[in-house]
């Protein structure tokens, strides 16, 4: 899913190219994408756009009369800046905005049918999408720590929770957590005033840092690579590849549409964190530890291999007559 970095240029160069443009056309190639009609697409074809915020992981275009238009991308979905009246794609293809400069398509790669657009009215209509959760960029490191603490969950959990901060998903909640050298599964109640002061540093400098790595390679064009896999990350995606501080190799844990990727030598004193679901058929030969790991992994590959030595002679051979 697209997190804040992305969703941020996303939102720097649509306000280049869209903001003070009047809308010529809506298309909508899926009628299930809007789900809410008030005002109604039609209503909004000449309306010139004012302004382009982001609001979480969702893109706001506002246009005259406080009307807005809130695009919620989810996993697959994506946008595209295309020549004026680009025929959407078939199949992936949800709905098309027409300006005199271009076209902005809007797509979704999966059967799945997540993403969203919502048409509203007002500010106060706006603010229903407003999840509460706190701009760590702006955040003084007391204010962080208050609301990491507010609730008691697993870091990453907390990281990623829209009520508690703004716009952190599951990748850059394993890059940060990498950074601040924390375990994604400390419980928030059991972190010390240190661990937070860094855990804060480590959001700022990675989520800035990437957002400067993505305003760089887009430049004056538009977002067409956006992904949650980058081979400049530390652990997110990189499992059984090295840790680029230390070497070990990268650890995952899956559990429900998310894994957590981590380094057990940079994060977690060298322990294997315990998968819940394998933890519970494998109980105690659950490995503790990497040497564990590969001392399981080894055995394995001996008792697959097959017995090389020559086999007994089961009898005399018979004379030739």
């Amino acid at each position: 899913m697209p997190e804040l970095p992305d969703v941020t240029v996303y939102v720097e160069r649509l306000r280049a190219l869209a903001v003070g443009q009047p809308i010529e056309a809506i298309r909508i190639a899926s009628p299930f994408v809007v789900r809410t009609v008030t005002p109604a697409p039609n209503e909004l074809v000449g309306a010139r756009v004012e302004t382009v915020e982001r609001l979480g992981k969702r893109i706001v275009i506002g246009v005259d009369h406080e009307r807005y238009i809130v695009i919620h991308l989810m996993i697959a979905g994506r946008l595209r800046w295309k020549p004026r009246g680009e025929r959407l794609p078939a199949k992936v293809g949800l709905a098309a905005f027409d300006f005199p400069t271009g076209t902005l398509v809007f797509t979704e790669a999966s059967p799945r049918k997540r993403a969203s657009i919502h048409l509203v009215a007002g500010r106060t209509g706006l603010a229903e999408f407003d999840r509460g959760g706190l701009d760590v960029l702006a955040a003084t490191a007391a204010a962080f720590g208050a609301r990491l603490r507010s609730e008691r969950h697993t870091v990453k959990r907390a990281l990623t929770d829209p009520t508690l901060f703004d716009g952190i998903g599951n990748a850059y909640s394993d890059e940060i957590l990498h950074a601040a050298r924390l375990s994604p599964f400390r419980m928030t109640s059991s972190i010390s005033d240190d661990e937070i002061a860094a855990l804060h540093r480590a959001c700022t400098a990675t989520l800035t840092r990437w957002t400067q790595v993505l305003r760089d390679e887009v430049g004056d064009g538009f977002p067409d690579k956006v992904t949650a896999f980058r081979p400049e990350m530390a652990v997110h995606g990189k499992y059984g590849e090295p840790c680029p501080v230390c070497g070990t190799k990268v650890q995952r844990i899956i559990y429900a549409d998310n894994e957590a990727n981590y380094c057990p030598t940079c994060q977690t004193e060298g322990r294997l964190l315990a998968d819940r679901g394998l933890s519970r058929l494998l109980k105690e030969d659950w490995p503790r530890s990497l040497e564990e790991l590969d001392e399981r992994k080894a055995q394995r590959v001996t008792q697959a291999l097959p017995d090389t030595a020559p086999a007994p002679a089961t009898g005399k051979k018979r004379k030739a007559k």
